[in-house]
Formats: structure tokens, C-alpha cells, sequence
């Protein structure tokens, strides 16, 4: 009876051709961002947790001044109550490398006397050479040690001249240095910091950790502690750029996989009512209620199961490039970043497995039906709610068709209410992608309609050629050159933080950008106009566990100042700040500009400048802008419209599932209507009639959760920091818009069904009557 079973089903299958495409597209669109929202959370916790336990990371990075405690003070504090494990103390030097140097720019580089990679904390993973055994030797932190391995022999000379070798490329979790010594070496450096490594036996809230940290320090001096760096500030870091993708995705994963349920239900309770007279013939040729069941069960199974392998295999092939972007511009350190292995078992096996359940509720009616009355009842009248309703309207002043039409769906209650879940989810999707990008939108600077010419200088086009014009004689030229509106200097320089052995990007404005604030906006606080001011985004104050208010000290050859941070830009790399000409002139007298905006008068002719600023100065490279069109918003919105038309298009097809199966089980009544006189244009009034009010109802119940799960999303994507004024983008028009959408989607979805009704011919309807 297997073999029955299986041809049965088969059949279906092939009988129901439309429904098995709309749920393998369904659960295709909804595996593929299942597995991809479980890609980037597993990627954004496990790699790194994995990774640091590996190596034994230190929970705490502590920084002493040598000056108030001694390295037999601070080698004591590893026996304290609560250490697990300690490492050090180490010293620890700040050189300066002036010069670029293996891809990374000049600026200062934080050295740590280590004898070795291994120990009882932090455990150093060397990629490429050796460790530092001599003076004048030195390992460099690049996770990228492999790619580099070319490099090792190179020769580093510090500001001062001394001369360093790269032996090695290593790193670590812990980021406790940008490279390593020898102990010997290091002492030589005039070490300003001993460094001890720390495992605490209650390490799981940044509270425990300080917690912890005081007891281990204590009885040392009050100033003994300079700075002290949490491991847990290093993994909200870590999984910072994936934080950002996750209330997006995850959101849009369970709306796919709601819809795919839904809409599963809606197809297999359909297929049951509209099928009662094949159930009857089934049960009465043999089929026992059970094996009745699993043919309809695996009707839905079969496209269930190829939409979810083509599903995965698609989620995990666009998992990388995502991954690849979700941790774009961090220090992963020895983690592997890629999708956990278990993701494919999980969604091979969980999504059908939904799918079968959410089929199995309505595939038991058919287990509960005798055979005569399944038989009967393929063909028999019915009353009920609906032809109760449908007496009352047709009582009111409303056309036929429309008053038939509007009482209609109320004959399938359960149905309805199905498809309009199906239309609410599609309405909520419409609403978060089209909020989103407003949003987004919104958060770019207003694009500014006169031509720009930027122009890089040799050391950031990379043009081989010298230059001839010192910075100010640069500026000045680009100044009196004719056409010249206003023009703005950004200088970039890699700057070190004290306390902290990475280096951050530090880009310095200056011209009449530091007069007008164009460059230096601010969502919190104020811009940074004065000296030793910085602004900095989300991303840099999450990974360096700091916020606005807050004073860091910047290093750059050799010399120091402190800066507060008095404004929070909306994003922003995590590993840069800006700041004004002002504050970098505290810290080095080269400007270091790497381009300058020029902007031109009304009429001016931009290639005449540019071929002027050439001429002046062949090492320049001057590009001509016009910001007639933002490409970012553009893009963005072209993104927004693309994803909503596809989601909409599957609720859309949810829809046409219900009318298909609706016009098959009333083919006699339409057949009937059509007899007495109702014409095809009346016909497909009446279908679409049927469906447009429910699109309405959806629209009203769809646009408020739209907009909450909007406000959610934006407030927890923590990689850009949205102002209100971004947020609240529900205009009268706007709303105007979405209120539609649920109408859009419902006729949408009605069209094809209503048309195919409207075709109905008489005769054969009516021909067992």
C-alpha cells in the first residue's frame, strides 16, 4: 500500500502545480534567510569565545605606572583570592615608526617584552617566523601574519633610530600588543607601563571584572593602575559589525518563516476542503485515514523539501560575502569567521519539519471524514455565516457582484482569517523595508548641488610622483586658482591611545570646513571645533569601551595630549575619530593631508580647474564631482524597493492560492450566477471584491506593528546612531502609501483567479447538474 500511498501523493503533486510553486518559493525565500540570520549570530558569538578559550585570552588587560609599583608588587597580586591565572608583568614601550612600513602607515607602534609566545595567560599564536630571542628583533601583531610571511627580515627604524628586524608575525584574542620583544629589549625602550595579564574566577559582567580587578590590586598604590582593558569591550567589538545586521535579518527570518506557515496551512486546508470528493474516493477504494493524511501531507512535503535545499544551499553561499562584510575593519585575531557547520543539518531538517506541522492541523480534517460523507459534501450545498451575510448585503444599495463578493469570504472563516495573516505580514514587511530606508536616507548629509573637484595628494593617490608644493602652498594654490569657492583639508594619521596597544585612524579637518562645521557633525553632543576635541561614532565607543564625556590621551610622535569626546557621529569606523586642524597641530606639526574639497562657484568650468591643478602640481590627482544624485541614497532605495516587491510578491501569491482554491470549490455557484445573467467583468468585480476589503483590514492592522518593529530595528543597530529626525519618517504621504499596500497586495494576488473564474464556461460547470 506504500506504492499507492507514494502515487497518490505524486499525483497531488503534479494535480496542484501552481500550489507546489508558490510553497517551494515560500519556504525558499524563508530558508535562505533563516540560515543566513543564523550565520551571522553563531559568527558573531561562538569565533570568538572558541578562540579565546583556546589561548587562554586574559579577562583583563591591566597597564601599571612603573613608577608606583614594582615588578615583585605587581608579580604578587597573580596570587590574590579570585585570580585564576595571571601573566607578567611585561614591560611595555611606545616607539614611533615614521615612516610606512608593511601596509601599515607610520605613527606609533606599542611594544611588549615577552620570552616567549606561551604562558599561563594569553597565549600568542605565531603565524610566520619566529619569536624574538635577541635585541634589535621584534614579532608584529597581524593576523594576516600568513599573507606576510614575505616580509619577515624587514628592517623597522624607530623616530629615535633605532633599528628593528621583523622576525616574526604573531597575534592574539587579547590585542595586549602591536608587537613584541625581548625582555631585555623592551627594558632598553624606557618602558612607560608594566603590563599584567589577568584570568578572574568571576569574569562574566564588566562589574565582577573591576570587581575583581580591586581585590587583586589592592594594598597597591591608588594611582598604580593606568588603564585597564576588558576582554568583554573586546568581544562587543568583536561581533559589533554582525550586532548590526542581526535586528534586520532576524526580523525578516521569522516574518519568512510566519508567512511560510501561514500560507503551508492555507494551501493544504484548501486543498482538503475543495478535495472532500477525491478524500471519499481515496477511503473508499482502500485508503485507511491515516495513509490519507500522508498524502497530503506529502503534497506539501515534496515542494517543502526542494525549495529547502535550494534555500540552503543559497543562504550558505551568501553567508560569506555577508559574513566577510559583517567583520570588515576589526582585528579577528586567531577566530575563524565563518558559518557554524551545523547550520545546513539545522535547516534541512527544522524547516520541513515546521512545514509538516503547520500542514498537519488541517490535513486531519481529511483523517476525520467518512468516506460517503466526503463524497457528498464534495458537491452539496452550504449554509452558514456566509449566506446569512451575504442575505443581509444583499439588502443594501451596494452592486450585486460587490455585496456577493464582500459577503464571500465570510463562508471560510478560518481561511480568511489565514489569507489576511498572510496580507498583515506582507503589509508589516512593506512598512519596515520602506522605514528603513527612509531612514537610512534620511541619516545622508543633504547632498550638495554644486560641483566639487577633490583632489588626492601623491601619498593617498598612490601617483609615484613628488610633490612640488608644500601642504600650504597647496592649499593656497587651489585657493587662487579661478573658480575656487571654498576649500577644506582632511589630514589622516594613524594615532595611538594610551593604555590601548591598537592604533586608531585619526582624521583631522581643517580649511573652511573648520569654520562652517560641514565635515564635523555631530548627533550627540556638539562638534569638535576647539582643541583637543574629538568626535567619534558608535562603533569606536563600543570597541573601546568609551562614551561622550569621556578623555583619552593620543600619542603621535612622541608627543601627548589629552582630548575629550564632545560629539557622537552618526557612524563611523570603528577604529577612527575625527577632529580639527587645531588638535593635530598639538601633536605633530605635519599635517599629513592626504586630499582637499574644493567646491566651484556657479559656472565655473571644473575641467579648466582641474587641468590647472594638474599643471601647478603633477603629483596631485583632482576628480571631478557632482552631486547632481546621491548614488548612496539611490542605491539605498533601489535595495528597499527590490526586497519589498519580492515579499509583497509572496504574500501576494498566499493570496492567489486562497482565490485559486476558492473558485475551484465554487465552480458550480459561479457556473449558476453566470447562467442567470452575471457578466465575466462582474465576476471578476466580485472576486476581487472579495479580497480588496480584507487588504484594507490588513493595511490598518499591518501599518502600526510596521512601524513598532521599525523603531526597534534602528534603535538596536548600534553601528549607526540614528537621530530622532531620522526615525520618525511616517509623513501624511508616506502613510498614505503604505495604507494601500494592503489592497495592492490582496488584487494583486486576485487577478489571475478572478480572470480565471470570469472564463468559467457554463455549460461544463453545470453539465452533473
Amino acid at each position: 500500500m506504500t506504492g499507492a500511498v507514494w502515487r497518490a501523493s505524486r499525483a497531488a503533486v503534479k494535480r496542484r502545480r501552481v500550489q507546489t510553486v508558490v510553497i517551494g518559493l515560500v519556504v525558499f525565500c524563508s530558508t535562505a534567510t533563516v540560515l543566513l540570520a543564523l550565520a551571522v549570530i553563531s559568527a558573531a558569538r561562538a569565533p570568538f569565545d572558541t578562540a579565546f578559550e583556546a589561548e587562554r585570552g586574559a579577562h583583563v588587560t591591566a597597564l601599571f605606572d612603573p613608577a608606583e609599583a614594582s615588578p615583585e608588587q605587581l608579580a604578587d597580586t597573580a596570587h590574590r583570592p579570585g585570580v585564576e591565572a595571571a601573566a607578567g608583568p611585561f614591560d611595555q614601550a611606545v616607539v614611533t615608526i615614521p615612516a610606512e612600513w608593511v601596509g601599515h602607515a607610520g605613527g606609533p607602534l606599542t611594544l611588549v617584552g615577552r620570552a616567549d609566545p606561551a604562558g599561563p595567560v594569553d597565549r600568542v599564536r605565531l603565524l610566520a617566523g619566529r619569536w624574538a630571542a635577541a635585541p634589535g628583533e621584534v614579532v608584529v601583531n597581524n593576523p594576516a601574519g600568513g599573507a606576510a610571511a614575505k616580509y619577515v627580515g624587514t628592517p623597522l627604524t624607530t623616530s629615535t633610530g633605532l633599528r628593528l628586524t621583523i622576525v616574526g608575525f604573531a597575534t592574539d584574542m587579547s590585542q595586549s600588543a602591536g608587537g613584541w620583544v625581548t625582555p631585555e629589549q623592551a627594558a632598553a625602550l624606557h618602558p612607560t607601563g608594566r603590563q599584567m595579564l589577568y584570568r578572574f574566577t568571576d569574569a562574566a559582567t564588566e562589574r565582577r571584572l573591576a570587581a575583581s580587578l580591586a581585590d587583586a590590586t589592592e594594598g597597591l598604590p591608588t594611582n598604580a593602575v593606568a588603564s585597564a582593558q576588558s576582554y568583554l569591550v573586546l568581544k562587543q567589538a568583536f561581533s559589533a559589525g554582525a550586532d548590526a545586521y542581526l535586528p534586520l535579518m532576524t526580523v525578516f527570518g521569522v516574518l519568512g518563516l510566519v508567512v511560510a506557515a501561514l500560507i503551508v496551512g492555507n494551501v493544504v486546508s484548501g486543498a482538503v476542503v475543495s478535495g472532500y470528493r477525491h478524500i471519499g474516493v481515496l477511503k473508499s477504494i482502500g485508503f485507511t485515514p491515516r495513509q490519507v493524511v500522508v498524502v497530503y501531507l506529502t503534497m506539501v512535503s515534496v515542494p517543502a523539501v526542494v525549495g529547502t535545499v535550494l534555500g540552503t544551499a543559497a543562504g550558505w553561499a551568501a553567508s560569506y560575502p555577508i559574513l566577510q562584510a559583517a567583520f570588515s575593519g576589526i582585528s579577528t585575531g586567531t577566530a575563524v569567521i565563518e558559518p557554524a557547520g551545523w547550520l545546513p543539518a539545522a535547516t534541512l531538517i527544522g524547516v520541513p519539519l515546521l512545514v509538516a506541522l503547520a500542514a498537519l492541523v488541517p490535513a486531519s480534517r481529511a483523517h476525520r471524514l467518512s468516506a460517503a460523507q466526503a463524497i457528498s459534501a464534495g458537491s452539496a450545498p452550504r449554509n452558514g455565516r456566509g449566506l446569512g451575510i451575504q442575505r443581509w448585503l444583499s439588502g443594501t444599495r451596494l452592486p450585486r457582484a460587490v455585496s456577493l463578493g464582500l459577503g464571500q469570504p465570510f463562508a471560510r472563516p478560518a481561511r480568511t482569517a489565514l489569507t489576511m495573516a498572510a496580507i498583515v505580514l506582507g503589509v508589516v514587511t512593506v512598512t519596515v523595508t520602506t522605514g528603513v530606508s527612509s531612514t537610512l536616507a534620511r541619516t545622508l548629509p543633504t547632498p550638495d548641488r554644486r560641483t566639487h573637484i577633490v583632489v588626492a595628494t601623491a601619498g593617498f593617490s598612490g601617483s609615484g610622483t613628488e610633490s612640488r608644493l608644500t601642504p600650504e602652498q597647496t592649499e593656497a594654490m587651489l585657493r587662487a586658482a579661478p573658480g575656487a569657492e571654498r576649500v577644506s583639508v582632511r589630514g589622516l594619521v594613524r594615532v595611538g591611545i594610551v593604555g590601548q596597544p591598537q592604533l586608531v585612524f585619526a582624521n583631522f579637518y581643517g580649511g573652511d570646513d573648520a569654520v562652517d562645521h560641514r565635515r564635523l557633525q555631530a548627533v550627540e553632543g556638539r562638534p569638535a571645533t576647539g582643541p583637543n576635541e574629538i568626535e567619534a561614532g558608535p562603533g569606536f565607543l563600543d570597541q573601546h569601551g568609551v562614551k561622550l564625556g569621556d578623555r583619552i590621551t593620543l600619542v603621535l610622535d612622541g608627543r601627548r595630549t589629552t582630548v575629550t569626546i564632545v560629539g557622537e557621529e552618526d557612524e563611523g569606523n570603528a577604529n577612527s575619530i575625527s577632529s580639527n586642524d587645531a588638535t593635530r597641530a598639538l601633536l605633530t606639526p605635519d599635517p599629513h593631508v592626504v586630499e582637499y574639497d574644493v567646491r566651484l562657484a556657479d559656472g565655473t568650468d571644473a575641467e579648466a580647474y582641474r587641468k590647472a591643478v594638474t599643471a601647478a602640481d603633477p603629483s596631485l590627482s583632482p576628480s571631478v564631482f557632482t552631486a547632481a544624485s546621491d548614488g548612496g541614497v539611490v542605491a539605498i532605495r533601489t535595495f528597499s524597493t527590490t526586497f519589498s516587491v519580492l515579499l509583497s510578491v509572496v504574500a501576494a501569491l498566499g493570496v492567489f492560492n486562497t482565490l485559486l482554491l476558492t473558485v475551484r470549490e465554487r465552480r458550480r455557484d459561479l457556473g449558476m450566477l453566470k447562467s442567470i445573467g452575471m457578466t465575466p467583468r462582474q465576476v471578476v468585480a466580485m472576486t476581487v471584491t472579495s479580497v480588496a476589503w480584507q487588504g484594507v483590514v490588513s493595511g490598518i492592522i499591518g501599518i502600526p506593528f510596521g512601524i513598532l518593529v521599525h523603531r526597534l530595528i534602528v534603535e538596536n543597530v548600534r553601528i549607526i546612531d540614528f537621530p530622532e529626525r531620522t526615525i520618525d519618517v511616517w509623513g501624511a504621504p508616506l502613510l498614505a502609501g503604505l495604507a494601500l499596500a494592503g489592497v495592492a497586495i490582496a488584487v494583486l494576488g486576485a487577478l489571475v483567479p478572478a480572470r480565471s473564474a470570469a472564463r468559467l464556461p457554463i455549460a461544463e460547470v453545470l453539465h452533473s447538474e
